[in-house]
């Protein structure tokens, strides 16, 4: 019977192997880091991706889904990148190469390592549904907990947008909204209670996020949006915009500054029995008024306050908002952008409507006649708040 020398020996004649230094000048090569999560831990060879070598076969389609993709796996002294290596090529893979010597030999001869941020234990255990998905993993939540949203609002959108969020350790939420808890609010705005009845929603919802996951800050801003003061508030460094706002004005509002600051907006609206999600990416898809021009008159813009939402609409809505700005922080999937998704509550269907960026839009197209911030005082009389909790879905 063969020893586990004749065995390694005998892969090791099959596949092909290149020196640290032959290594460090290849160009265009997936580097796969083989070994256990504590090993990936003390260092690596930047730019590696992370599948230790029990998970191999399940996770490297994620990471190089092309068979052509040239591939170099390493584990500490070659070994068993060796194995790993005969394992890919049997999985189809056309140019893999395992790295003799392994990560001890790129150490020694001085090449560039990188040390990782460490995910504390209790952090471990918090997102350990996160770190077994290939697409997240460790790298993954550490981005997430380095990531800063703003929320427009901490109603019936920002609710469930914000808790999900906090839940996903998302490491800075930002609350933007000038109103106080109220008992009509109870219905669907999920991050208060009776306890916070006249609270300002921002601290509300602040206490509610942070008693969730004492990772994430919460900073508040207990303030209505407004031309004057959201060029500050989004100098604060903000990755991603979730727009929960009631109304017009702040819609148009946080659409511009999105473009002008290159935030993406990720867009959710509702309205009795329908809701509405999007994303407008600057430079990368349609903005809000690529849709919508110009506001619609105020008498064809019912508010909720005035036609009514069912509690449970924004939850789902705000949840499609979360899932899209986590896609956005973490670089993966499809986002909405160019797409709108519309669903029926009544009958439980989604619909797509694809959209097209208008080359004669007023602020992202090809020659802009809107260069500055406009307040459109008529609906802001009107709308009262300009960061409520429900969004009518209807231009």
């Amino acid at each position: 019977m063969p020893s586990y020398r004749d065995l390694l020996n005998h892969v090791k004649s099959e596949i092909s192997e290149v020196d640290a230094a032959q290594a460090r000048d290849l160009d265009g090569h997936l580097f796969v880091d083989v070994r256990e999560p504590d090993e990936w831990d003390e260092g690596h060879i930047p730019g590696a991706v992370h599948i230790p070598r029990g998970y191999l076969e399940s996770r490297i389609e994620a990471a190089a889904p092309e068979r052509a993709q040239p591939i170099v796996v390493y584990c500490a002294g070659g070994s068993r990148s060796a194995f790993a290596a005969k394992t890919l090529e049997e999985l189809g893979y056309e140019n893999v190469t395992s790295l003799a010597g392994g990560y001890t030999d790129w150490k020694r001869n001085g090449f560039p390592t990188q040390i990782p941020q460490m995910l504390g234990p209790d952090q471990r255990s918090r997102y350990s549904r996160h770190l077994l998905i290939p697409e997240v993993g460790i790298e993954g939540q550490l981005k997430l907990l380095q990531s800063r949203v703003l929320l427009i609002g901490a109603g019936g959108l920002g609710s469930p947008s914000s808790l999900y969020l906090a839940a996903a350790g998302v490491g800075t939420l930002g609350i933007v909204d000038d109103d106080r808890v109220d008992a009509s609010n109870l219905q669907r705005q999920i991050a208060h209670s009776t306890q916070t009845l006249g609270d300002w929603k921002a601290d509300s919802a602040k206490g509610t996020l942070e008693a969730l996951n004492p990772d994430v800050n919460v900073v508040t801003y207990k303030e209505r949006l407004t031309s004057e003061n959201v060029d500050r508030i989004l100098a604060d460094g903000w990755d991603v915009i979730i727009d929960g706002a009631d109304n017009f004005p702040t819609r148009y509002l946080v659409n511009d500054a999105g473009i002008w600051h290159d935030i993406p907006v990720v867009h959710g609206s509702i309205y009795r029995f329908e809701g509405q999600v999007t994303v407008f990416k600057p430079h990368d898809g349609p903005c809000y008024r690529c849709l919508f021009p110009q506001p619609p008159p105020p008498e064809l813009a019912p508010s909720c306050a005035e036609g009514g939402v069912l509690g449970v609409l924004p939850g789902i809505v705000g949840s499609l908002q979360a899932l899209e700005a986590i896609k956005l922080l973490l670089g993966i999937g499809d986002s909405l952008v160019g797409r709108l998704l519309l669903f029926d509550a009544l009958s439980t269907e989604f619909t797509e409507v694809r959209l097209r960026k208008d080359a004669a839009c007023p602020v992202c197209g090809d020659h802009p006649t809107i260069t500055e911030y406009i307040d459109y005082v008529e609906f802001c009389q009107r709308a009262g708040s300009v960061v409520g909790g429900a969004a009518d879905a209807r231009p």
